[in-house]
């Protein structure tokens, strides 16, 4: 499948009172991500608004290996799974010294048509085509 790849270290900012990442910042973490790889498959938001879809995020789910502290370099990577009825997305959060994972994660997006508002029980040929292209 496609995936695709960022890197970043975690600031202050993203800690919590317990000086490791706080789990509200964990979403932002996957976006950079996600981002990165809908950009790769040619279909950022921009050309998602263009197409006439919302993606809305209908399901996440979050499971923490291990802390990531402060000042730590961090790679995560989103992978798509599935394309044809959602996007589901597959990740992972490592650390980038050592390799270990830190962080699984999976997001399940669903296309809804921007004119209706309607949930699509399937995902817009143009998503399917250029996924297809790349594979």
């Amino acid at each position: 499948m496609i995936s695709a790849a960022v890197v970043c270290t975690t600031q202050f900012y993203d800690l919590d009172p317990m000086q490791v990442v706080w789990h509200g910042n964990y979403p932002r973490l996957l976006e950079q991500a996600r981002t990165a790889l809908m950009e790769k498959i040619g279909y950022s938001f921009a050309e998602m608004a263009e197409s006439g879809y919302l993606w809305p995020i209908v399901d996440m789910r979050i499971k923490y290996v291990r802390p990531i502290v402060l000042r730590q370099e961090i790679e995560i990577t989103a992978t798509l799974k599935e394309y044809l009825h959602a996007l589901k997305i597959d990740y992972r959060i490592t650390d980038r010294a050592s390799g270990d994972v830190l962080t699984k994660a999976q997001t399940m997006q669903a296309a809804v048509s921007a004119a209706t508002r309607e949930l699509c029980l399937e995902s817009p040929a143009v998503l399917i085509e250029r996924v297809e292209a790349l594979l």
